[in-house]
C-alpha cells in the first residue's frame, strides 16, 4: 500500500518550508513596521460564526462530524474568526486594533481535477475600530510594503466599491437584482441584454458593466448617472481616496465598480492584487471593507468599522519562484560536534551546547556513531557542514575545517 496525504492536502518539504518562511519573515517584518501584532485564532469554527453575514457558502467549508448539537467546520478564511474573537475576547480593547496573521485555511472545491488543493496558507491584516479615508489609505499602502518587501514589482491594484455597487443595483426590481448582479460580476453582456428592463435600467446595466479603466474615466461615467446625495457622497469619499493613492505612486491602479466579490460582509472598498507577469492574471491576495461584520458577534449588536485583506502565500511563491530570491538549498549546520570515544559523550554534548549558545543562531549536529573518521567526513561534506569538532574524553576539542 502507497501511503500519500489527504486529498486536497499537500506535505511541504524542509526546502518548501525554508521558501515559504522566507515570504512570511519579509511579510511579518512589514507587519511589525506598520505597528501590527499577530493573532492566532482557533482552525476550528462553529458554523454559525463562518456563515455570519453570509460571508462564504456552506457548500465551501470542510465540516467535521460532532457528537454534540455544534456544526463545527475548518475555517475558509480568517476575517470572520478575528472579527468573532476580538468581539468576545478583546471586549475592553482601545481602538484601532491592528492585527495580523499567518494561517492554514480549508476550503472545499467540487472541480473534477483529481487532489484539487483544499488546504492553502495566507497572510493578512485587519485594521479595526477605524473607517474613513486614512485607515483605506493604510492597508492599501501596506499591501504595496508588503510586495516591495518581497521584491515584487509588476503588479497592480484593481480597486472596486461595495456600498456603491450595491447602492447603484438598488434602482433595479427586486426579483432582477440577483440577476443584475451576477451578469456584472461575470461580465455577462447577453444576460443584461435579455434581462426584462426599461431601457434607462438596461442602459444603467450597460454603463455599470463598463465601470472599469482609469480611474478618471472610472469616476467620471458613475458621476454621470441617476445619483442620489448619499451616492454622490461615496463616490467623492473614493475620489479622495484615489486621488492620496495616485499621489503617492506606489502602484498601477484600476478602478473597478463592477468588482463584486463573492463574499456578502463588504461594506465599502474591495480590492485585488494581481500578478502583471503571466499571460494569465494570477489573484495575489484580496482585501476590503467591512463595517457590520462585527456587529453580527456582539450581544447588543454594536458595530465597529474594519477593514483588511489576505495575500496567498503559495501564488507568491510561485511567482517568486522565478526571480531567484527564495532559498535554494536548505541551511546547513555549522558544526558537527563528534565524541572520539564513549568516555566523551557528555563532553560532547557540553560542547555543543556551549555552541548552541552563541548570541546569533549557530547550528549544531552532535555525530551519533556507528561511522568512522572518513565516513563523517564524507557527511559532514555532503551537508556543507563546514566545521568538525572532535572532542576528548577531558572535553578538549580539535577543530577541522572542511573549507
Amino acid at each position: 500500500m502507497v501511503y500519500q496525504p489527504a486529498s486536497g492536502a499537500r506535505d511541504l518539504l524542509p526546502l518548501d518550508v525554508e521558501k515559504k518562511r522566507w515570504i512570511e519573515d519579509r511579510l511579518q517584518q512589514v507587519f511589525h513596521r506598520w505597528g501590527y501584532h499577530r493573532i492566532i485564532t482557533s482552525t476550528l469554527e462553529r458554523m454559525d460564526t463562518l456563515m455570519a453575514g453570509e460571508a462564504i457558502q456552506r457548500q465551501m467549508v470542510i465540516q467535521l462530524q460532532n457528537g454534540e448539537d455544534d456544526e463545527l467546520g475548518l475555517r475558509p478564511e480568517l476575517t470572520a474568526s478575528i472579527a468573532r474573537t476580538v468581539v468576545t475576547r478583546m471586549a475592553n480593547a482601545t481602538y484601532p486594533q491592528r492585527l495580523y496573521y499567518n494561517a492554514n485555511v480549508f476550503r472545499r472545491t467540487w472541480e473534477s481535477r483529481h487532489n484539487r488543493q483544499q488546504e492553502f496558507y495566507q497572510a493578512g491584516v485587519e485594521l479595526l475600530g477605524a473607517g474613513g479615508l486614512l485607515a483605506n489609505a493604510e492597508v492599501l499602502l501596506l499591501v504595496a510594503d508588503c510586495l516591495a518587501a518581497l521584491g515584487l514589482r509588476q503588479w497592480h491594484l484593481i480597486l472596486g466599491e461595495a456600498g456603491i455597487t450595491r447602492s447603484l443595483l438598488s434602482a433595479f426590481p427586486a426579483n432582477l437584482q440577483d440577476k443584475v448582479r451576477s451578469a456584472i460580476a461575470h461580465l455577462d453582456r447577453i444576460t443584461i441584454d435579455t434581462l426584462p428592463l426599461s431601457d434607462k435600467l438596461r442602459d444603467r446595466a450597460r454603463i455599470m458593466l463598463d465601470l472599469r479603466g482609469p480611474s478618471a474615466d472610472v469616476l467620471q461615467k458613475v458621476s454621470s448617472l441617476d445619483l442620489d446625495e448619499e451616492q454622490r457622497e461615496a463616490v467623492n469619499n473614493l475620489k479622495f481616496l484615489v486621488e492620496l493613492l495616485e499621489s503617492e505612486k506606489k502602484f498601477p491602479l484600476i478602478l473597478d465598480l463592477s468588482l463584486i466579490q463573492t463574499i456578502d460582509y463588504y461594506t465599502g472598498i474591495v480590492f485585488e492584487v494581481v500578478n502583471d507577469t503571466e499571460s494569465q492574471a494570477r489573484v495575489l491576495g484580496r482585501g476590503g471593507r467591512y463595517d457590520q461584520l462585527l456587529g453580527l458577534y456582539h450581544p447588543q449588536g454594536e458595530n465597529t468599522p474594519g477593514i483588511g485583506f489576505g495575500l496567498n502565500i503559495e501564488d507568491l511563491y510561485q511567482i517568486l519562484l522565478s526571480t531567484q530570491q527564495l532559498p535554494q538549498v536548505t541551511p546547513a549546520s555549522n558544526w558537527l560536534v563528534v565524541p572520539e570515544t564513549a568516555s566523551a559523550n557528555a563532553p560532547a554534548f557540553a560542547y555543543a551546547q556551549k555552541l548552541r549558545d552563541s548570541t546569533h543562531l549557530v547550528r549544531v549536529e552532535i555525530d551519533l556513531g556507528g561511522r568512522d573518521a572518513d565516513a563523517i567526513r564524507q557527511y559532514a561534506r555532503d551537508r556543507s557542514i563546514a566545521q568538525i569538532a572532535w572532542i576528548k574524553a577531558d572535553g578538549s576539542p580539535k577543530i577541522e575545517s572542511l573549507r
